[in-house]
């Protein structure tokens, strides 16, 4: 499902008559990556606003729209692990404090196991 960021992302590249992959390429990510953000399945990075706002020469009111879609995306998480128990957000914290340490292969490893179990529950 497209995000408020995916849908102010997608005016912007219309307007400017770019493709996905050229805004990617200007926020230094695969277009891959900018595709899931805009779909709301990884987290934008504040520091993007600022960026597309000079890439893209972005009046005041779209730029305020961009910002508080970065922060909408960003605390929805938040949101949701306050909204689970005690246990779930034991198991988050635990999981958190591991990640600094885990390997790039053991988080590709963990990764793949989510979306195969996403793709069993859906």
């Amino acid at each position: 499902m497209l995000t408020t960021f995916g849908k102010i992302c997608r005016k912007i590249r219309i307007d400017q008559g770019i493709l996905m992959y050229d805004m990617a390429k200007e926020l230094g990510v695969s277009s891959a990556f900018l595709s899931k953000v805009e779909n709301g399945k990884s987290k934008p990075v504040r520091e993007w606003a600022e960026r597309i706002k000079e890439l893209y020469d972005l009046d005041e009111n779209t730029y305020r729209e961009l910002v508080d879609a970065i922060e909408e995306a960003r605390t929805e998480v938040v949101e949701m692990i306050s909204a689970g128990n005690q246990d779930d957000m034991d198991m988050i914290l635990k999981f958190a404090r591991q990640l600094g340490t885990m390997s790039d292969s053991k988080k590709e490893t963990f990764a793949k196991l989510l979306e195969r179990k996403r793709g069993v529950d859906e």
